[in-house]
């Protein structure tokens, strides 16, 4: 299999492992306060636990159910099966299945456990809005995060922060307003906590998040050769969101995690609160690496 390999960008690893750090030594706090507080966590975990399994092992189910989007033959789709196959062969993963989702926003995204049970979709608006080198170097990208294994590494990322969220949203059912003083002093402990868990976990999670596009747009770009490719397809994604109808982008809300570009207009969010890098940021990364690559 002629497999790419890509030079190691030592930095963005170093954002990735320190952010990753941090959740662990917050995740570790918390299981500390949960054990000092006398908290029987079993239940919690088990169904917290079900939750993310049946999320992490029915991902690529529940995504192309939620989307709409459909499988395609290569018969149907014999440009886009043959993109997908080759970039999939550089990457050295198996071929993904492929989908198509039916909206007019261009855009793109990729689900599944692992490599072995993945997928990959764009949209009916990409594929019309965009040429098909820039088709390929947003596939390139999608099989980057199938290559990275990101659906895997978000979940166990986020195990302890849902553990955290779900006490939260549950305080009152496992009796927030318990029969004496100590008790009542226990269970408000745990809420603030598991509350400043949250809140900490949601920025970390999202650094994560928005570092893995990083990676991922560092692998497009090796992938295909041509960062150049990747930063045009991402303007000209952008620039479209602007005269996509408001109906039409919420409705695509829920799926700006997986997209490669959120299916917003303007700067709706700041970056700090987004699962992506500013579409400025993204851009001068791959300038920078196309720099690089001409040496």
């Amino acid at each position: 299999m002629n497999q790419r390999r890509f030079p190691v960008d030592y930095q963005l690893q170093a954002r990735m492992f320190l952010t990753m750090f941090l959740l662990a030594a917050v995740y570790l706090l918390f299981a500390m306060v949960l054990w000092y507080a006398d908290v029987s966590t079993t239940f919690i975990i088990l169904i917290v636990g079900a939750m993310l399994l049946a999320q992490y092992y029915f991902s690529d189910k529940l995504v192309l159910a939620s989307t709409g989007a459909k499988e395609v033959s290569p018969a149907k789709e014999p440009e886009l099966h043959a993109m997908v196959e080759r970039l999939s062969m550089l990457a050295g993963i198996p071929k993904p299945r492929v989908a198509i989702m039916p909206t007019r926003i261009p855009n793109a995204f990729a689900t599944g456990r692992n490599p072995r049970n993945a997928v990959v979709a764009v949209t009916h608006g990409l594929m019309q809005q965009l040429t098909p080198q820039e088709v390929e170097a947003v596939l390139a990208h999608e099989i980057s995060h199938i290559k990275n294994r990101d659906v895997a590494v978000m979940t166990i990322a986020s195990f302890f922060a849902t553990v955290a969220s779900f006490i939260v949203q549950n305080f009152f059912f496992f009796g927030g307003f318990g029969r004496d003083r100590e008790e009542r002093g226990s269970y408000v402990l745990i809420y603030l906590v598991s509350l400043l868990v949250y809140l900490i976990s949601f920025f970390l999670i999202r650094a994560i998040s928005r570092y893995r596009e990083y990676s991922a747009d560092r692998g497009a770009a090796f992938l295909t050769g041509s960062p150049g490719l990747l930063r045009d397809a991402l303007i000209k994604i952008s620039g479209t969101m602007k005269y996509i109808p408001e109906r039409d982008l919420r409705q695509a809300e829920g799926m700006n995690a997986f997209f490669i570009i959120p299916a917003l207009k303007g700067d709706a969010l700041a970056e700090l609160f987004s699962t992506h890098p500013s579409l400025e940021r993204r851009l001068a990364y791959l300038r920078e690496l196309e720099r690089q690559m001409r040496g």
